[in-house]
């Protein structure tokens, strides 16, 4: 029998944290199209929602190449089984989120979940089903109940994302422009007027594109090309978290970074992923001496939460020990069949996992930061939404409960998109606008972007990584500032440049440790600092000149340097 939601009707405006600076703008709409930069599940499935409203879709490589949703192994997660509830899930969204998750989003996310697995049913996602039509379905780590709705063991993110592209492709109302990266939002009396482009072949010789919005969506996805180890695609570079804040939006929770435990330690970048999966069918982790370590540090052994294992695996390779998914009694032979993508992935870095360790590490995977919006997903700039990893609902808190990442990005896209219907004059349908070419400065030279990069990715990896301290944090800071000359001619570097040094400073803000966030200088949780996070650019320029605001700026108790 399907779990059936909660019956309690969930309104679409949201308030704001008590005593909160984050306030959602009114929509305004002005003349052009819908613009949605980003091309993952967030962007297109927003896209879809919006249909017949004529949308365009800013896609920084063809689609289905550069979106973090396609390499998504787990699955989705909704309430959809046996003995399930959206009440369950909403609670265990709550533990896992470590004090700070907004529980009226967790459980409005909860809720809308099973409605949006039958959406994306409907645009031809193959969801493994048993002979009696009943999902198949995972558990994974804080997770009270198999709820993981998953396509041929590991292949969610990508069946779901061919589905969604198929869709798009044939929906006439959704024009792509693909092979363009979005380089900063135009703004005009604190409104988002539209978004400036570049073009793959335009790189280098100064020109742009200029598309006047009626409304602007980011679905950029994460920031995990700003870390040495990730893994995120190249694109996932926090540039539209820079550029939002640029435009004055507020951001939220940006100190909360999520490691994955068990990336694959092969040299190879972005690191593939050996799904949780794999350890919630019962793979253990062990270290060069084949000891079990995980139960030293938590009673759930390798099914504690993400973070805690992300910690023990990189106490194991700090300490010379090294760290390796054992699967050869768990999985052995079946797991060419039951997880080809990770299978695929181990050949590629030579192991054959039937009868070899995986070597892991703790690798950058998921931001719960990003830009602040309410439950329409409206940020605090009039004209600009925010959906997915970009964004900051408040679902996630500190640590993100396994597979709840694609469920918000459907449900928030769905809500995304019935507020700019609501909001979008009816004169506005069947008319695209045109891009128009406008002139813009000359990037740096290549290969000092990127050196620069490399040099920011160490950085973020070194000092912003699994664990931190006020020292490593401050000298981030100090490395990052001095990499602003060569971003000065250069807005990709200047962007992740901003990105970095936002997550930076909201991390030495934050004296305590709290679900991904973890201070060795600070390692117990703060009950005063159980709030979020909330900060703009003129709260970054306090930090650097180490005069931080008080509560009233970061949403957090106890801010002094």
């Amino acid at each position: 029998m399907t779990a059936k939601p909660r019956t309690t009707p969930t309104p679409q405006k949201s308030s704001p944290p008590a005593g909160s600076r984050f306030q959602p703008a009114q929509a305004e709409p002005r003349p052009g199209d819908v613009v949605i930069i980003g091309a993952g599940l967030a962007g297109l499935f927003t896209a879809l929602k919006l249909a017949p409203v004529p949308v365009t879709v800013i896609a920084a490589a063809p689609l289905g190449e550069g979106a973090s949703s396609m390499w998504a192994q787990g699955g989705i997660a909704a309430a959809v089984g046996e003995g399930d509830s959206t009440e369950k899930h909403a609670a265990d969204t709550i533990a896992a989120g470590a004090g700070i998750v907004d529980e009226h989003v967790a459980h409005t996310v909860a809720d809308e979940g099973p409605d949006r697995i039958r959406d994306l049913l409907s645009y031809g996602v193959p969801f493994d089903r048993d002979l009696e039509g009943h999902y198949v379905l995972s558990k994974e780590a804080a997770h009270s109940e198999k709820r993981v709705v998953r396509v041929s063991g590991d292949r969610a993110g990508a069946a779901i994302m061919q589905a969604l592209i198929a869709a798009v492709r044939a929906a006439p109302s959704i024009r792509v422009l693909e092979g363009y990266e979005a380089d900063d939002l135009i703004s005009e009396d604190d409104r988002v007027e539209g978004v400036r482009l570049i073009s793959s072949t335009s790189l280098g010789n100064g020109t742009y594109e200029f598309v006047p919005a009626s409304a602007v969506v980011l679905a950029t996805g994460g920031v995990g090309a700003l870390f040495a180890l990730t893994t995120n695609p190249a694109y996932a570079r926090g540039e539209a978290l820079a550029m939002a804040a640029r435009a004055g939006a507020v951001v939220a929770d940006v100190e909360f970074v999520q490691f994955h435990p068990t990336a694959i330690d092969a040299d190879i970048d972005p690191a593939p992923l050996a799904t949780e999966a794999l350890r919630g069918e019962g793979a253990t982790l062990v270290n060069a001496a084949g000891e079990r370590f995980m139960f030293k540090l938590d009673a759930r052994g390798e099914l504690a939460a993400r973070d805690v294992v992300a910690r023990g695996v990189f106490a194991e390779i700090t300490a010379g020990r090294g760290a390796f998914l054992d699967c050869r009694d768990a999985i052995g032979e079946r797991f060419a069949d039951a997880y080809p993508t990770v299978y695929a992935h181990c050949l590629r870095a030579g192991i054959n996992p039937v009868t070899d360790l995986i070597p892991v590490a703790p690798a950058e995977h998921y931001h719960m930061g990003g830009i602040a919006t309410d439950l329409r997903g409206r940020t605090s700039i009039k004209g600009l939404w925010a959906v997915g990893e970009v964004a900051s609902t408040g679902l996630h808190g500190a640590n993100r409960l396994a597979s709840n990442s694609l469920l918000e990005a459907a449900v928030f896209g769905a809500r995304v998109a019935t507020d700019i219907k609501a909001n979008i004059p009816p004169d506005r349908t069947g008319h695209f606008v045109e891009p128009r070419r406008v002139a813009g400065a000359r990037p740096a030279d290549p290969e000092e972007r990127a050196m620069a990069v490399a040099k920011l990715r160490t950085t973020m990896m070194t000092y912003v990584g699994v664990v931190r301290t006020a020292k490593g944090l401050r000298r981030a800071l100090d490395q990052l500032s001095k990499l602003e000359a060569a971003g000065a001619r250069d807005s990709v570097l200047a962007n992740m440049l901003l990105a970095a040094r936002l997550i930076t400073a909201a991390a030495l803000m934050r004296k305590e440790s709290r679900g991904g966030h973890f201070r060795t200088d600070f390692p117990e949780a703060d009950p005063r600092l159980a709030e979020r996070t909330f900060m703009t650019l003129d709260d970054l320029a306090a930090i650097q000149r180490k005069k931080p605001p008080r509560a009233a700026g970061l949403q957090l108790a106890g801010c002094g340097t």
